[in-house]
């Protein structure tokens, strides 16, 4: 593999396309050059094909490309908190999570990182007996998502907003929907059909999660129409979560300082069933919990 070095550079992994030399100081992601995560252990709060009995190896990486203002990762994601690891380091961390029972490698918002990732990736996938997760905010380039085609085996994205005005307020991201939606296609075609081992964990695909937000409830209908319509059946899963809690600076804005109510949550139910939309989970109206966070203490790392 060459050396991928050089894209830090003049930064474009990401659809702010910053052009930041990243060696010199960070870009919109929070991140310069150095390979930083909060987080490393077993995780049981994903989805039941992905956590199922022993967790997911999840290793939530700092910074992140969006600005959500209810993210519930803020520590890492827009303060910083983390530790420095060498490409070396990181490879050990993953081969200890499979040998703690990891059902997947879960890499939790590492696009700002992909040069130093990829020879991680490269040199450990060959020692894995255990697929390789991609979980992130949709927020992606074509490009980017192709230099991952061999790497990673499943797909976990959101697909947050169909409006730009509310991908603007709440994410930063007026562009949101038009980079995620070409984004999900792109996963959708390098993993293909979904993939599951006889005890129901997931092996190959794309898992799409959508958060219902407060007050978002149209918005969230016009994005499973455009699921509907625009991406293959039979070829991705959806999961439709209602645990939104307002976090961070979730208070800046009245309208979303709430949790999700059962009546908005099950109308977005109602319509995804509707569209046949019915392959993959529906999260339970009680998963709106402060305990499905952890703790980013740098465990693991």
């Amino acid at each position: 593999m060459k050396d991928l070095s050089s894209l830090y550079e003049n930064c474009t992994l990401c659809p702010r396309m910053c052009h930041v030399d990243r060696r010199a100081r960070t870009g919109v992601c929070g991140c310069g050059t150095d390979l930083t995560a909060g987080r490393a252990a077993l995780h049981l709060w994903e989805e039941p094909c992905l956590s199922g009995q022993g967790g997911s190896g999840a290793v939530f990486f700092s910074g992140c490309t969006l600005k959500c203002c209810y993210c519930q990762n803020y520590p890492i994601s827009q303060e910083g908190v983390g530790k420095i690891l060498s490409q070396e380091e990181l490879e050990r961390i993953l081969l200890n999570l499979q040998e703690q029972g990891a059902q997947n490698i879960d890499l939790i918002t590492a696009t700002q990182f992909l040069p130093s990732l990829l020879p991680v990736l490269r040199r450990v996938r060959p020692k894995l007996a255990i697929p390789i997760v991609w979980n992130c905010g949709g927020y992606e380039r074509m490009e980017t998502l192709r230099m991952l085609e061999g790497y990673v085996d499943v797909y976990l994205p959101d697909l947050k907003y169909c409006s730009p005005e509310t991908a603007k307020k709440y994410s930063g991201a007026p562009d949101y929907f038009l980079h995620a939606r070409e984004a999900v296609k792109e996963m959708i075609r390098q993993t293909g059909t979904p993939v599951f081992a006889a005890d129901g964990s997931l092996q190959k695909g794309t898992l799409i999660r959508h958060l219902v937000l407060p007050g978002q409830r149209e918005d969230s209908v016009r994005i499973l129409r455009w699921m509907a319509a625009s991406l293959p059946r039979g070829q991705f899963l959806l999961s439709l979560l209602s645990q939104y809690t307002p976090f961070y600076q979730a208070a800046r804005h009245p309208e979303i300082n709430r949790r999700v109510t059962s009546y908005e949550y099950g109308r977005v139910v109602d319509a995804a069933l509707a569209l046949g939309l019915d392959e993959g989970f529906m999260q339970a109206r009680s998963s709106a919990k402060e305990e499905y966070t952890p703790p980013f203490d740098l465990e693991g790392l």
